[in-house]
């Protein structure tokens, strides 16, 4: 099973993924989608009192519609209809919040603050993508009933929720700061201006109690829901992106470098709780996704090294843990014909989970699963980086990640899947090449150019690129040798380039790597 991601590229990444994203329907639900799954020891796909439609749906919509839009695939039109429906399901009680069943077939009986990011992401992604006039009047509806039933000081209107519904209240962070993302996004593609109003405030509050300047993670106060932090994060990174926020991105850079690094490894893992006695290799995928987002953004502002390490955690650790293989899972028995126990392993094609560094299958497990929100958040990262790998600015043309990739203006072959590096200019304007810090300078050899390149800021610049003609640069994938400190062991890592040669396993199932030798 072990992982070929020099053939995994982004886009067939994100088609597999969008493939599983249309399989998760439950036809005993009216087609609500899954949330739940597991595939060892026994494996089946289950509906969630809390999250099923309230918070898959705007995962998937995200995902599947960015999809279409960085791809020009053409997703179908039947699994964005369902996605939809069951979004605005969620919506349908009797205040404008996504809300939960606590059956199927029941009425909407709960209210998870966390699941309000998932709903604005599925009402803006309709709004952006299909041109969605009732979702974007609804998204409107909601932010106003947000404002009057939640206070920065006092927090949720508990007696009036709780009237009507149940309310599952936690820390901040693991509730209402997670909308601020797409709150930002709904604004930069509607000019919806409540959205802007409240992304500042849930910002302020965010920015004054909990991502201070010292940039430190504390577990009481954030919540042990690591993913959370991870997308309170990369939500303040887009809102200091949209409104060019240079002391929101400092406060961004500083959680960056400093407590993320409590919850997650060198190679983009991040644990998926920071609890006592949690099973110390277990991650989460979408938390690794928001990191690579952040990176993308802190690399976008001027500091190139952050593409470095969304390079490494994209081949190191988010593509390899896509689920390409599903020979290991039994199909169940089936004795009263359930949906969520027809077709389990197919349906798991391209999902995304929660694996360790070496594996889909931790040491330590007692289950495998892959909770089907998580393939949405880990495909929506990967559109962000279809889009960002290559960049077209005022400036020049700028190669940022070495995936093969072609846009109207650039031509990129990777060294990963080539013999060497080659870029090809179609259009006039300079041409900037980040080069990773492991890369001896003094040995790059360039061919193909008329003058010769300079390094600027991490990048080789080619002033006046030649016109659809390849340009070689030759540098070594060096070796190294890192090693990963977890809770309870180290993992010895052998790296070629930015990508893993080897890794220890500890003669574990289902690894990604082949195995490095003590």
């Amino acid at each position: 099973m072990l992982a070929d991601v020099n053939t995994t590229n982004i886009a067939s990444a994100i088609r597999l993924g969008c493939r599983t994203m249309c399989s998760v329907f439950n036809a005993d639900d009216d087609d609500v989608p899954f949330f739940g799954s597991q595939v060892w020891p026994d494996a089946f796909l289950s509906f969630s009192t809390s999250a099923s439609e309230a918070h898959v749906p705007g995962r998937h919509l995200n995902a599947l519609l960015n999809a279409e839009d960085v791809l020009g695939l053409k997703v179908n039109e039947g699994c964005i209809d369902r996605h939809a429906r069951a979004a605005f399901l969620a919506y349908s009680g009797a205040l404008p919040l996504p809300l939960n069943r606590d059956r199927i077939g029941g009425p909407l009986v709960h209210f998870y603050p966390h699941n309000v990011r998932e709903g604005f992401h599925a009402l803006y992604a309709l709004a952006r993508f299909r041109d969605s006039a009732p979702a974007v009047e609804l998204a409107e509806r909601s932010i106003r009933a947000i404002q009057k039933l939640w206070h920065p000081h006092n927090g949720w209107d508990k007696e009036r929720i709780e009237s009507k519904f149940e309310l599952h209240s936690t820390t901040f962070i693991i509730g209402l700061a997670r909308a601020i993302g797409p709150l930002a996004k709904l604004h930069r593609h509607t000019g919806c201006p409540g959205a802007l109003e409240l992304a500042l405030e849930l910002a302020d509050k965010a920015t004054s109690e909990f991502y201070l300047p010292s940039g430190a993670y504390d577990r009481e106060t954030f919540g042990p829901h690591t993913h959370s932090t991870t997308c309170v994060m990369s939500s303040l990174a887009q809102l200091a992106d949209l409104t060019r926020n240079a002391s929101l991105m400092e406060r961004v850079r500083a959680f960056y470098d400093n407590g993320l690094n409590d919850i997650r490894d060198q190679l983009g893992w991040v644990i998926e709780s920071s609890d006592d006695g949690r099973d110390p290799d277990r991650g989460e995928v979408n938390n690794t996704g928001d990191v690579v987002e952040t990176a993308l953004l802190l690399g976008k502002w001027g500091y190139p090294h952050y593409f470095e390490d969304a390079e490494r955690i994209l081949r190191c650790h988010l593509l390899p843990s896509q689920l390409r293989d599903t020979s290991f899972i039994r199909e169940p028995a089936n004795p009263h014909n359930e949906d969520g126990r027809r077709d389990v392993a197919d349906r798991h094609l391209g999902a995304f989970g929660f694996p360790a560094p070496y594996g889909h299958k931790t040491l330590d497990a007692q289950r495998i699963s892959f909770n089907m929100d998580i393939v949405g958040g880990s495909v929506g990262s990967l559109c962000e980086v279809y889009r960002q790998a290559v960049d077209t600015t005022p400036a020049g043309h700028y190669v940022h990640l070495h995936f093969d990739r072609e846009t109207e203006a650039v031509a990129v072959e990777s060294p990963y899947t080539h013999r060497h590096m080659r870029v090809r200019a179609k259009r006039p304007g300079p041409l900037f090449v980040r080069l990773p810090s492991w890369v001896e300078t003094e040995v790059i050899s360039v061919d193909g150019l008329d003058d010769p390149p300079r390094l600027h800021n991490g990048y080789l610049v080619l002033s006046q690129p030649p016109i659809n003609r390849w340009i070689t640069i030759r540098f070594d994938l060096t070796e190294r040798d890192i090693v990963l400190s977890h809770r309870t062991r180290e993992i010895k890592v052998r790296l070629r380039g930015d990508s893993v040669a080897a890794m220890s396993n500890f003669g574990a199932e289902l690894t990604f790597f082949p195995a490095l030798e003590a």
